[in-house]
């Protein structure tokens, strides 16, 4: 089912997932604060629970309000942001335990370049998105693909596109050193 912005915030707000078009690629975003809403989105996806799914931000500001930067958290935000770059920081102890990585106190968190998932994080703040697929499985680029994949699981999918295809590059910026998980659009320093 297609929904517009308004009935998508409605139904984040309620603890339903919801289909989302990203510059990467589409995803499916529940509300990183209803711990169940997260639980639906790895149990729909198949996801284990130790891989955390990232933080979707409209604003650096967004970020600080989930996560610690330092400089280089800034730096790389402000040359990459929005757009698709998935930056591993440090979680703020206000942040609940389910939110990231629960063991290293960390969180994934990124900023979007695409119009109609940034017009929703205005309307909810963060959200918890993954790639719409089964773990494993190549990801879902548009909605038809994502909505022929999870159906009435999703309460509904906005409509557009990815615009890459490709996966957000991940860098973990916990370590002394910048680790790369996952190669993506930006290039590593």
């Amino acid at each position: 089912m297609h929904i517009d912005l308004a009935q998508a915030a409605t139904a984040i707000r309620n603890g339903d997932l919801v289909g989302v078009p990203t510059d990467t690629v589409y995803g499916i975003a529940a509300d990183p604060f209803r711990q169940e809403a997260v639980e639906r989105l790895f149990t729909l996806k198949g996801r284990p629970g130790l891989k955390p799914v990232a933080l979707l931000v409209a604003s650096v500001e967004q970020a600080l309000s989930l996560a610690s930067f330092n400089d280089l958290a800034h730096e790389m935000a402000g040359e990459h942001w929005p757009g698709g770059l998935t930056l591993v920081v440090p979680r703020l102890p206000s942040v609940p335990d389910w939110i990231g990585h629960p063991e290293r106190g960390t969180i994934g968190v990124r900023c979007p370049d695409h119009e109609v998932v940034l017009a929703l994080l205005e309307l909810t703040g963060p959200l918890a998105v993954s790639s719409a697929n089964m773990t494993g499985t190549p990801a879902s680029v548009t909605c038809e693909e994502a909505e022929n994949l999870f159906g009435s699981d999703v309460a509904g999918f906005l409509e557009g596109e990815a615009t890459s295809g490709e996966a957000s590059t991940v860098i973990d910026l916990t370590h002394p050193q910048p680790v790369v998980l996952r190669d993506g659009p930006v290039a590593p320093r």
